[in-house]
C-alpha cells in the first residue's frame, strides 16, 4: 500500500492576498488527491477554509521577522515535521522560510519555496534575507519577470526553478457567475451615474499601485461621461488616501474620480466596468487584476512591465502603456471607450480564452502537485538506492 504523501506548507497569515488563496487552492487539491496538506501560519480570517476542504491548521509565530522567534519556529516546526511525518515543507515567505530550511535539517523532509515578487536587494544584510527563498530543492516562480530576477540577483541554479503562474477560480470569475441583482446592488452602492463608462482600478492604497497616474489620466481626458472607483484600503496609510482626495479636489474631479474603501463581490466590480486599470508603476510578481479582468471579458490596460507581459495580449486582450504616462493611459482610455459592441465582444472572448487556456486555478494547482512530485519521487529513488545498497 503506498504511502500517504505529508505536504506542509507555511505562509505569514491566511489573510486576504493571492500568496493566501494560492496556499488555500493547493491545500484543496492536495486532499483531493489523497494526501494530508497541512499549513502552518499565524492565523487569520481564512482558516475555515481549510477546515472546509480537509486540511490541517497549526498556528506558530511564523509571521515574526524577530531573530528569537524565528529561531524558537525552528524547534516547534521540526517537531511537527516528526510528528506528521512530513515528506514536503513548501515555503511561500521568507520569515517563515528561515524556520522551515533550519527545521528540515537533520530530517528527510524536502525543503522548497515560492518567490511570489522580486526582491528589494538594496545592501547585504537585505540580500542575505532575501537568499532563503532560493534554497529550496525547488524554487517555484509565479511569473517568467520572478524567475529571470532570482536568477540575475542570486546565485541559483536555473535546473531547480519551476515556473508555475497563478491561478484563479473561472467557477467565480465568470460573466455567468454574476447575478442582475449583484450588479444592481454594487451600483447603488456606488452611487454610479445613468450612462457613465467606468474605469476601475483595484489594489491597495500606495504609491506604487498608480492612482495618482490614472487620476491625470482622468484629468487629461476631459470627458464629462466617465466615472472612475478606485478599490481598497489604506491599510493605515492614511496620509497617502489623504493626497489622492486632495488632488481629486484640486483638479475638480469630486463627481468623476471615487476612493472605495473595499469590496466584497469584485465579479461584479469587474462586470460592471468599461475597463479595468493595473497602473503599478513598480513591476508586478503576477498581478491578479489584469487576469480576473479578462476572465470576465472585460478589457484591461496594464503597465507594460512586470507579470502584466505574460498575462496581455496587446491588440488581442487589452492595451500595455509605459508606467507612470498618464498621456498614454488617457489615450488607451480613449480607445477602449471608442470600442463598439462586436469589438468589445470580439476582445472579451478572446481575454476569456486567453485565461481560461493559461491562468486557471487548475492549472496552478496541477503544476505545483507535479512539482511535489518531483521531490517525492527524489525521496523513493533515494530510499531504493540505500535498500540496494543495504542488501549487496
Amino acid at each position: 500500500m503506498p504511502i500517504q504523501p505529508v505536504i506542509m506548507q507555511i505562509i505569514p497569515e491566511l489573510s486576504a492576498g493571492g500568496a493566501e488563496q494560492g496556499c488555500i487552492d493547493v491545500a484543496a487539491a492536495l486532499v483531493q488527491n489523497g494526501a494530508q496538506a497541512i499549513v502552518v501560519s499565524h492565523g487569520g480570517s481564512r482558516i475555515h477554509e481549510l477546515d472546509r476542504v480537509g486540511a490541517v491548521h497549526i498556528n506558530l509565530p511564523v509571521h515574526s521577522k524577530n531573530p528569537l522567534t524565528i529561531a524558537a519556529n525552528i524547534k516547534k516546526l521540526r517537531k511537527i515535521i516528526h510528528r506528521y511525518n512530513v515528506h514536503i515543507v513548501h515555503a511561500r515567505s521568507r520569515a517563515p522560510a528561515w524556520s522551515a530550511y533550519y527545521a528540515c535539517k537533520k530530517t528527510n523532509a524536502h525543503f522548497m519555496t515560492t518567490c511570489h515578487a522580486p526582491y528589494n536587494v538594496q545592501g547585504e544584510t537585505k540580500r542575505l534575507y532575501n537568499s532563503v527563498m532560493t534554497k529550496g530543492q525547488r524554487v517555484i516562480a509565479i511569473s517568467a519577470h520572478v524567475a529571470h530576477d532570482i536568477q540575475k540577483n542570486y546565485r541559483i541554479d536555473p535546473d531547480v526553478i519551476r515556473l508555475v503562474h497563478r491561478g484563479i477560480a473561472l467557477e467565480k470569475f465568470h460573466p455567468s457567475a454574476v447575478t442582475p441583482e449583484r450588479l444592481v446592488k454594487l451600483s447603488n452602492e456606488w452611487r454610479v451615474p445613468d450612462g457613465a463608462n467606468i474605469i476601475m482600478l483595484p489594489g491597495r492604497l500606495t504609491r506604487w499601485k498608480g492612482h495618482h497616474v490614472l487620476i491625470e489620466a482622468i484629468e487629461k481626458l476631459g470627458r464629462d461621461d466617465v466615472f472612475c472607483v478606485l478599490i481598497g484600503s489604506d491599510q493605515g496609510r492614511t496620509k497617502y488616501r489623504e493626497e489622492l482626495e486632495q488632488t481629486i479636489t484640486e483638479k475638480n474631479l469630486g463627481g468623476k474620480v471615487r476612493i472605495v474603501d473595499h469590496c466584497n463581490d469584485m465579479p461584479s466590480a469587474y462586470m460592471l466596468s468599461t475597463v479595468a486599470i493595473s497602473a503599478s508603476t513598480d513591476p508586478e510578481g503576477f498581478g491578479r487584476v489584469p487576469v480576473e479582468a479578462q476572465a470576465l471579458g472585460r478589457p484591461i490596460i496594464a503597465t507594460d512591465h512586470g507579470g502584466a507581459r505574460e498575462t496581455v495580449l496587446p491588440g488581442e486582450t487589452g492595451w500595455l502603456v509605459p508606467p507612470g504616462d498618464s498621456g498614454a493611459l488617457a489615450s488607451a482610455l480613449n480607445e477602449v471607450m471608442a470600442l463598439n459592441p462586436h469589438q468589445r465582444a470580439v476582445l472579451g472572448t478572446r481575454g476569456m480564452a486567453h485565461v481560461a487556456a493559461n491562468f486557471t486555478r487548475e492549472i496552478m494547482t496541477g503544476k505545483t502537485l507535479d512539482v511535489y512530485a518531483e521531490l517525492l519521487n527524489q525521496r523513493i529513488e533515494a530510499a531504493q538506492k540505500r535498500a540496494q545498497s543495504f542488501h549487496s
